[in-house]
């Protein structure tokens, strides 16, 4: 194909997704947008995704008055103050207390067992993608009792790259349509109500908790080691060799009697011949 036929076809495509759109994104606008999110965190946004990245970024555009991506792009290029705006307006955060609950059974029969028995009281959990906080909350309520005691250190570090989610999660109250997937056992016990239509939980579960911004693409300055990490539905985003880098930095955290759960989708087969499977999407470091 003759570069000025390639060069023609491409502009007919563009012209077809620009149609009744309120700003243009040419194929390099969205090319440029790719490689900064893949540059700055790791996430791969393939073709299909352009819908996905343009209702994201509209938003922001509108708030500062751009006119189009190609001058969104320049602006990205000139002032660092708007990455981090535009890694909030990409990243996903779909989730909800107890999500893939077969985790937090296995958390409270198997794991927690496990853990009575051991001579050292100090456990530290990660939440290396706690969007909202609903995450972190959920291990919370699973480990309170009964290590929520004078007798044992117990920990939860929650991460994420996205500081608008952070923000929602130390706050720390959700409306009352989130209670609905709270175990009864749990809600009873720790739900406590804020106003009329939300609801947060108890100061012993939320002292559990500590939230910290992180991209696991940069340093990271927690030395472990972490009884358990929770990593769910995030590879998904990562091309190979990004996983395979997190997946051997998990593993020089993680204690060798130690845990790490990824998403229901995800896998480290091909990744990392340092783990173990248990189940469910549930790994152990191989001794």
């Amino acid at each position: 194909m003759s570069s000025n036929l390639s060069s023609q076809l491409q502009q007919q495509t563009d012209t077809a997704f620009d149609m009744d759109k309120e700003f243009p994104m040419s194929s390099a606008d969205f090319e440029a947008i790719r490689q900064l999110a893949y540059k700055s965190t790791g996430i791969v946004l393939p073709a299909r995704k352009k819908h996905m990245v343009y209702s994201r970024l509209s938003r922001r555009l509108r708030q500062l008055g751009e006119t189009s991506f190609a001058d969104y792009v320049q602006r990205l290029q000139r002032d660092e103050t708007e990455l981090p705006v535009f890694i909030n307006a990409l990243t996903t955060n779909l989730t909800y207390f107890f999500r893939e609950g077969h985790h937090f059974e296995y958390l409270k029969d198997k794991i927690t067992q496990q853990w009575l028995s051991r001579p050292n009281k100090r456990l530290r959990v990660w939440s290396a993608a706690c969007s909202t906080g609903e995450e972190p909350y959920s291990i919370a309520m699973t480990l309170a009792h009964p290590f929520a005691t004078n007798e044992w250190d117990l920990k939860i570090l929650a991460t994420d790259l996205d500081t608008n989610v952070l923000n929602t999660a130390k706050r720390g109250i959700y409306s009352d349509e989130k209670l609905s997937s709270i175990p009864s056992e749990y809600a009873n016990k720790y739900a406590k109500r804020q106003g009329e239509h939300d609801f947060t939980l108890s100061p012993l579960i939320r002292q559990l908790v500590h939230f910290k911004q992180l991209n696991l693409l940069d340093a990271w300055p927690m030395k472990g080691p972490f009884d358990v990490i929770f990593c769910r539905n995030v590879f998904i985003y990562f091309d190979h060799e990004t996983k395979k880098r997190i997946i051997a930095r998990f593993r020089q955290l993680l204690a060798d009697d130690g845990y790490l759960i990824v998403g229901h989708s995800e896998t480290l087969m091909q990744l990392s011949d340092e783990f173990v499977f248990e189940g469910q999407t549930i790994y152990r470091p191989k001794l």
